[in-house]
């Protein structure tokens, strides 16, 4: 799969508020997305509208799409194209076939997923992944990556994970899922509680005593730089113990994963807090009973978004060794590293990439 495919995959950004419709062809939009109110609570009324939408991008289209493609919020069977109850729309409570419904429409194969796994999916292949290895190889290094994580922030806690180009599905559809983690601060609950809107509120209104449940996260980000009146500190602290915790959500995933993370969604626009407690997470050190001490990952976590952080992780740190009683030398990697980025695509652009990309490996594999 590269940006030369010519096939076109139909795709849509579903959220509470809007449906964006649009095509995408060789990793790039190729047609002028269409806008729709989103219906949530009358189910025809929002199968019609999303009808109208894909067929205003298909009246705009110059060749026929292969495919239809698309992110929509679980639960939800994603293998059989079953939406189920979801909270923020009653119109699909009870279960709702939509793949189905879609491919009598169109005639076409149609793909849902969640949106951390098609997040994570559009940056392996189009975004972050390729970009590093496109630098590493220009910097002549051997080392190459195959594995990310790929972690949302906002209304909740979404990931998914490639492995090698292929995205983790799982055998019930639940892998790569981070945000059912237990939390590192209150260990009887999830880690989406301290990872989300709602926690970056939460924290909010704890250090600082004033009521936060109007404030938007962009509200709370702007009193911490100066820019609205409140708690500059506890705005503050709200995104860091969000990147702390969601750090130690990653931890857990890295140990088995073993790849590059990228962050993406709303919350991301806080990275210059958020990162940096991520960072001091990951490299905090672990202890054994006999006082053994051990960083909590076999890797460093290099921040990618700094420039002489991200030289340091780029530059080569294979040498070459001798193999006893030979003339041959064999190359050796003493330094495990990996790294922490912020999505350079945007959010939707990925979501929307890791849809196109989705569709089109189903369709290779039969």
């Amino acid at each position: 799969m590269n940006k030369n495919d010519e096939r076109v995959v139909m795709t849509l950004d579903a959220g509470g508020t809007n449906f964006l419709f649009s095509a995408i062809s060789g990793f790039k939009e190729i047609t002028t997305p269409i806008l729709k109110k989103a219906v949530i609570d009358d189910l025809p009324l929002c199968l019609r509208m999303m009808t109208e939408g894909f067929q205003e991008v298909k009246n705009n289209l110059s060749v026929k799409p292969v495919a239809i493609s698309f992110a929509f919020p679980g639960p939800a069977d994603y293998k059989n194209g079953v939406i189920g109850d979801l909270p923020n729309f009653p119109a699909f409570r009870g279960g709702v076939a939509l793949a189905a419904y879609l491919e009598e429409q169109f005639k076409i194969p149609v793909f849902i997923n969640n949106d951390g796994n098609l997040f994570a999916y559009g940056e392996a292949l189009a975004g972050t992944l390729p970009q590093i290895n496109s630098e590493l190889e220009r910097l002549q290094s051997p080392m190459r990556y195959r594995n990310l994580i790929g972690v949302t922030l906002g209304t909740g806690f979404g990931a998914g994970v490639v492995l090698n180009n292929i995205l983790l599905d799982g055998d019930n559809g639940c892998g790569g899922d981070l945000w059912l983690m237990r939390n590192k601060k209150y260990s009887e609950m999830i880690a989406e509680e301290s990872v989300s809107i709602r926690a970056v509120r939460r924290v909010y209104e704890e250090s600082s005593g004033e009521e936060s449940t109007s404030l938007t996260p962009l509200d709370i980000f702007e009193i911490a730089e100066g820019k609205r009146k409140g708690n500059a500190r506890a705005a503050v602290k709200s995104f860091q113990e969000l990147g702390e915790m969601a750090a130690a959500a990653i931890i857990n995933a890295l140990h088995i994963v073993d790849g590059i993370i990228v962050i993406g969604g709303g919350l991301s626009g806080a990275a210059k807090y958020i990162v940096p407690a991520m960072l001091t997470e990951m490299n905090r050190p672990v202890s054994t009973f006999s006082g053994g001490e051990f960083a909590s990952l076999q890797m460093s976590v290099f921040n990618l978004m700094d420039e002489v952080s991200r030289r340091e992780f780029l530059q080569n740190s294979y040498q070459m060794i001798p193999v006893p009683d030979s003339t041959k030398e064999v190359l050796y990697n003493d330094q495990k590293k990996t790294g922490l980025a912020v999505t350079s695509l945007g959010t939707s652009k990925a979501i929307y990439y890791g849809a196109y990309a989705f569709a089109l490996h189903q369709l290779d594999m039969g």
